[in-house]
């Protein structure tokens, strides 16, 4: 077997390598429309391992995107070998090497019954950096928001609110580890024109006329059925303690039952506990687990 970029003439053979394997991986970058999307350039590094017939058996594929170098990292849409092999790995690991030099470091999230992928990342010395788990509410009953006196919940508006977004995203998220890398308007401005975006489902908390916290509530598919994704959730770190991130939180799950959805899920770090505390009480369960892996270069 060889390793080689991926050719453009390579890209549909590619895309069903990734719907073949996305079940066993994180698939977050592995949906149907990310990989209509994807382009074979620099912001996606791609290599595959095929066999002698050039079917492909392995891929690793890097995200290295403005906000990801904003960062100095990499994310992997994909690192898999359907061999298994420590070779193979290595063979393609060293390939997607070449396009990290003003990098930190690279990562990828495995899921954790994937034990053989889990033993792969170790082997090439990949360090855990944090578990991270996804939580699902089904069909209960919605809450009504407690918003405290002088405290408003509004919709966002697309054009306006950029700044506020990021101010309150980016000082909720600062030692947040995964996020700490702060957004700009640039970013937020394309939230409303992505595929997944609600109308109505990002909204901004105000104390008086003072954003101190946002939520967004986006489309989502889980186990082939539609849900919504509910993140970022943020309140200013001087405004914590207050239930005001509850009350946030309850607006989105009131939003999405007026929408149509059954169910919302969202993922939370595992040594965040107290907002984990919070999913719980507030009718989440957890349904997976992932693992993050850190590689670093420097």
């Amino acid at each position: 077997m060889k390793v080689e970029a991926l050719k453009l003439e390579q890209q549909g053979d590619f895309f069903e390598y990734c719907k073949k394997h996305r079940k066993e991986l994180d698939d977050s970058f592995l949906y149907d429309e990310d990989l209509q999307n994807f382009k074979v350039d620099a912001e996606n590094p791609t290599y595959i391992l095929t066999g002698s017939k050039g079917q492909i058996k392995g891929a690793a594929s890097l995200i290295l995107d403005a906000y990801h170098r904003k960062g100095k990292r990499a994310r992997f849409r994909i690192f898999h070998c359907e061999s298994h092999d420590d070779q193979d790995y290595k063979r393609l690991f060293e390939q997607v090497l070449k396009h990290t030099e003003s990098l930190d470091h690279v990562f990828l999230f495995v899921p954790l019954l994937n034990q053989k992928l889990k033993d792969a990342m170790e082997k090439l010395r990949f360090e855990v950096e944090r578990y991270t788990f996804l939580l699902v509410r089904e069909d209960l009953k919605v809450r009504e928001p407690s918003i405290p006196k002088g405290y408003e919940i509004r919709r966002y508006r697309p054009g306006f609110d950029e700044e506020a977004w990021c101010k309150i995203r980016n000082a909720a998220f600062s030692t947040l580890k995964g996020s700490e890398t702060a957004i700009t308007a640039e970013m937020a401005a394309k939230m409303p024109t992505e595929s997944d975006y609600l109308d109505g489902g990002m909204m901004i908390l105000y104390e008086n006329d003072q954003p101190v916290g946002v939520v967004r509530g986006s489309d989502d598919e889980y186990e082939d059925s539609p849900i919504m994704n509910i993140g970022p959730l943020a309140i200013l770190p001087e405004y914590q303690g207050k239930g005001l991130g509850r009350a946030l939180l309850r607006a989105s799950i009131k939003f999405s039952k007026e929408n149509g959805y059954n169910r919302c899920v969202l993922c939370v770090n595992a040594d965040n506990e107290q907002a984990k505390a919070l999913y719980l009480q507030e009718g989440f369960e957890q349904t997976e687990g992932v693992v993050c892996y850190r590689y670093e270069l420097k």
